[in-house]
């Protein structure tokens, strides 16, 4: 039986069906890219804001239209915030809440009639994230959230927080590492709050996962600002654990962060900031801003594009604000007009990509290590080469046909940015010597 994964929105939704194609394997099934062969398509949804649910329902109304007589198994926060998906869309076969993903194989299994191959009759093979062109993992760490941000659906979405025992996240890190993957990233709704259920915490975690797996790069995904405490940072000495953070700020305005319910202020953010581009080398920061809030004025936005100048990110995911229901955002007075949302969006667009060129500028010159996850050929003899450094900036190498670096970490030389300005040149240098580049070694 093949089985088609799809999904929109986060790292944690990638992080799920990584763990879905891997459980399918185990059963004897065959993973597939292509929705149109496959046997059984499952989805996995999002509702982050109004265009990810539309997004979602094409994705379940397409999938459903090019293979009708597929199974088609839909999860994930849109499906959980709308019970009346599986009745409104015709052709979806079962429906499986937030609550119960951890258990979306055995459930589709058994309630779909799936067929199972003995354990005997599977071998290790080519894991299911390979199958799906990847060389980083994402591992889910924890579901949930016990905040709610006034504009956030995704905490009532998610429940409350969930944590995945330390063992079992060591484990699937050594498994991906076994089958040849080189950088897992550790995600969750939210993950600074990792442990609060179980007794522990976050930084417990990363100490065991630094001890007792050898994978070469440990990232984190999205963590709130409020959760970095002194032992978190300690961490960032082991060079194994890459000097990169996604920290959502939302608004450079404090009274937007207020009326957001947000538990960090700009001052607070910018203290932290500090601290950790002194004690970090080559730490490199991006994050989330939401124009266009419900109230927020010319002035308050002003505010947050000085902030954003000042603080000096790598880049920013923009998203323009979009009422929930359920959120308490939603039914806050004076809603900002749709075209001054554009408007404000696309000027923080624009400010997005200056600093995000000046962030790469700084990099020029540094020798780092850069792992290597994708190629695209070229007309002549070479091969263009696409991997990340340590702190996620994006580099582009040419090599010889024959290279074969592709899902390696090689020690490289930044040379320039590219015409576009998205991304860096690199040379690929022989020496491991980096002392000429004290302090810059972690790029």
């Amino acid at each position: 039986m093949r089985i088609a994964l799809k999904t929109l929105g986060c790292r944690l939704n990638e992080a799920e069906i990584q763990t879905w194609s891997n459980q399918f394997r185990e059963r004897g099934l065959t993973i597939v890219n292509d929705e149109t062969s496959a046997d059984l398509l499952v989805l996995n949804t999002c509702a982050v804001t109004g265009d990810a649910v539309r997004k979602s329902r094409h994705l379940i109304r397409r999938c459903q239209r090019r293979n009708p007589s597929a199974k088609l198994v839909v999860s994930g926060c849109y499906t959980s915030l709308d019970d009346k998906v599986q009745t409104e869309i015709e052709g979806i076969d079962l429906v499986i809440p937030n609550t119960d993903k951890d258990r979306l194989v055995d459930i589709a299994s058994d309630l779909l009639d799936l067929p199972v191959m003995p354990s005997t009759a599977t071998g290790a093979g080519e894991t299911a994230l390979f199958a799906r062109n990847r060389s980083r993992a994402f591992i889910k760490i924890q579901d949930g959230c016990r905040y709610r941000c006034s504009f956030c659906i995704v905490t009532v979405a998610r429940g409350e927080e969930r944590s995945q025992s330390p063992e079992s996240i060591v484990a699937q890190i050594n498994a991906a590492h076994e089958q040849g993957v080189n950088e897992v990233v550790l995600t969750g709704v939210h993950a600074g709050g990792y442990g609060s259920d179980i007794g522990l915490s976050l930084a417990t975690l990363l100490g065991r996962v630094l001890s007792e797996t050898d994978i070469p790069r440990i990232r984190m995904g999205s963590l709130e600002p409020w959760d970095l405490e002194d032992d978190l940072l300690e961490l960032f000495a082991n060079p194994r654990f890459m000097p990169h953070l996604h920290l959502p700020l939302q608004s450079g305005s404090d009274r937007v962060l207020k009326r957001m319910a947000r538990r960090c202020r700009t001052d607070d953010f910018t203290n932290l900031v500090n601290t950790l581009r002194q004690a970090v080398a080559g730490f490199q920061l991006t994050t989330d801003i939401i124009a266009g809030f419900p109230g927020e004025t010319e002035t308050e936005w002003r505010e947050t594009l000085d902030f954003v100048e000042a603080t000096g990110f790598a880049h920013i995911h923009i998203f323009s604000y979009s009422p929930r229901a359920g959120t308490l955002a939603a039914g806050m007075p004076d809603p900002v007009p749709r075209e001054v949302i554009k408007a404000r969006s696309h000027e923080l667009h624009e400010l997005m990509q200056r600093l995000k060129r000046e962030s790469l500028a700084a990099s020029i010159g540094a020798r780092v290590d850069v792992l290597w996850e994708s190629r695209s050929d070229d007309l002549g003899n070479t091969i263009a080469h696409y991997g990340y450094t340590p702190g996620f900036q994006r580099v582009e190498t040419r090599t010889g046909r024959d290279s074969g670096i592709e899902n390696t970490i090689t020690p490289t030389r930044l040379t320039a940015i590219n015409a576009t300005g998205d991304r860096l040149i690199g040379r690929i240098v022989s020496e491991r010597d980096y002392s000429d580049d004290a302090g810059r070694t972690r790029q």
